[in-house]
């Protein structure tokens, strides 16, 4: 689970590198534009990087956590394919597109690693 996070965790991060250059605040009409879009990635990426920390060390909470991780992949990812579907042109460049795609696909593979994981708890917990 520690690689599949951790790619999920990068992607995202990229993601949100990548909305600062789309104006992303605009986007969602955040309430203090830039400085809102700052605030909430503060909290999110302390958030992922938090939960990285739980996924190395395996704690007890870190199932939680890449719950997290991966519904933020998921999410960028369903979010702006609405986005697209509803005809804005922002994040159509090539690497802004292919870092989205990654967000899902490396979500899914932290889903798998995560259900494989609590499979082998729950295995051994019997």
């Amino acid at each position: 689970m520690p690689r599949s996070y951790f790619w999920t965790m990068l992607f995202l991060i990229l993601h949100q590198i990548d909305a600062a250059y789309w104006k992303e605040w605009e986007m969602f009409h955040l309430p203090g534009g830039v400085q809102g879009f700052l605030v909430f990635n503060l909290a999110a990426i302390t958030l992922v990087l938090a939960g990285y920390r739980h996924v190395l060390l395996a704690t007890a909470r870190a199932p939680l956590y890449a719950c997290v991780c991966a519904a933020l992949g998921v999410g960028t990812f369903l979010i702006h394919a609405g986005f697209a579907l509803a005809g804005l042109e922002q994040f159509h460049l090539p690497l802004s597109m292919a870092i989205i795609v990654l967000c899902l696909a490396s979500a899914v593979w932290l889903l798998r690693d995560l259900r494989r994981v609590q499979g082998h708890l729950a295995r051994h917990a019997k």
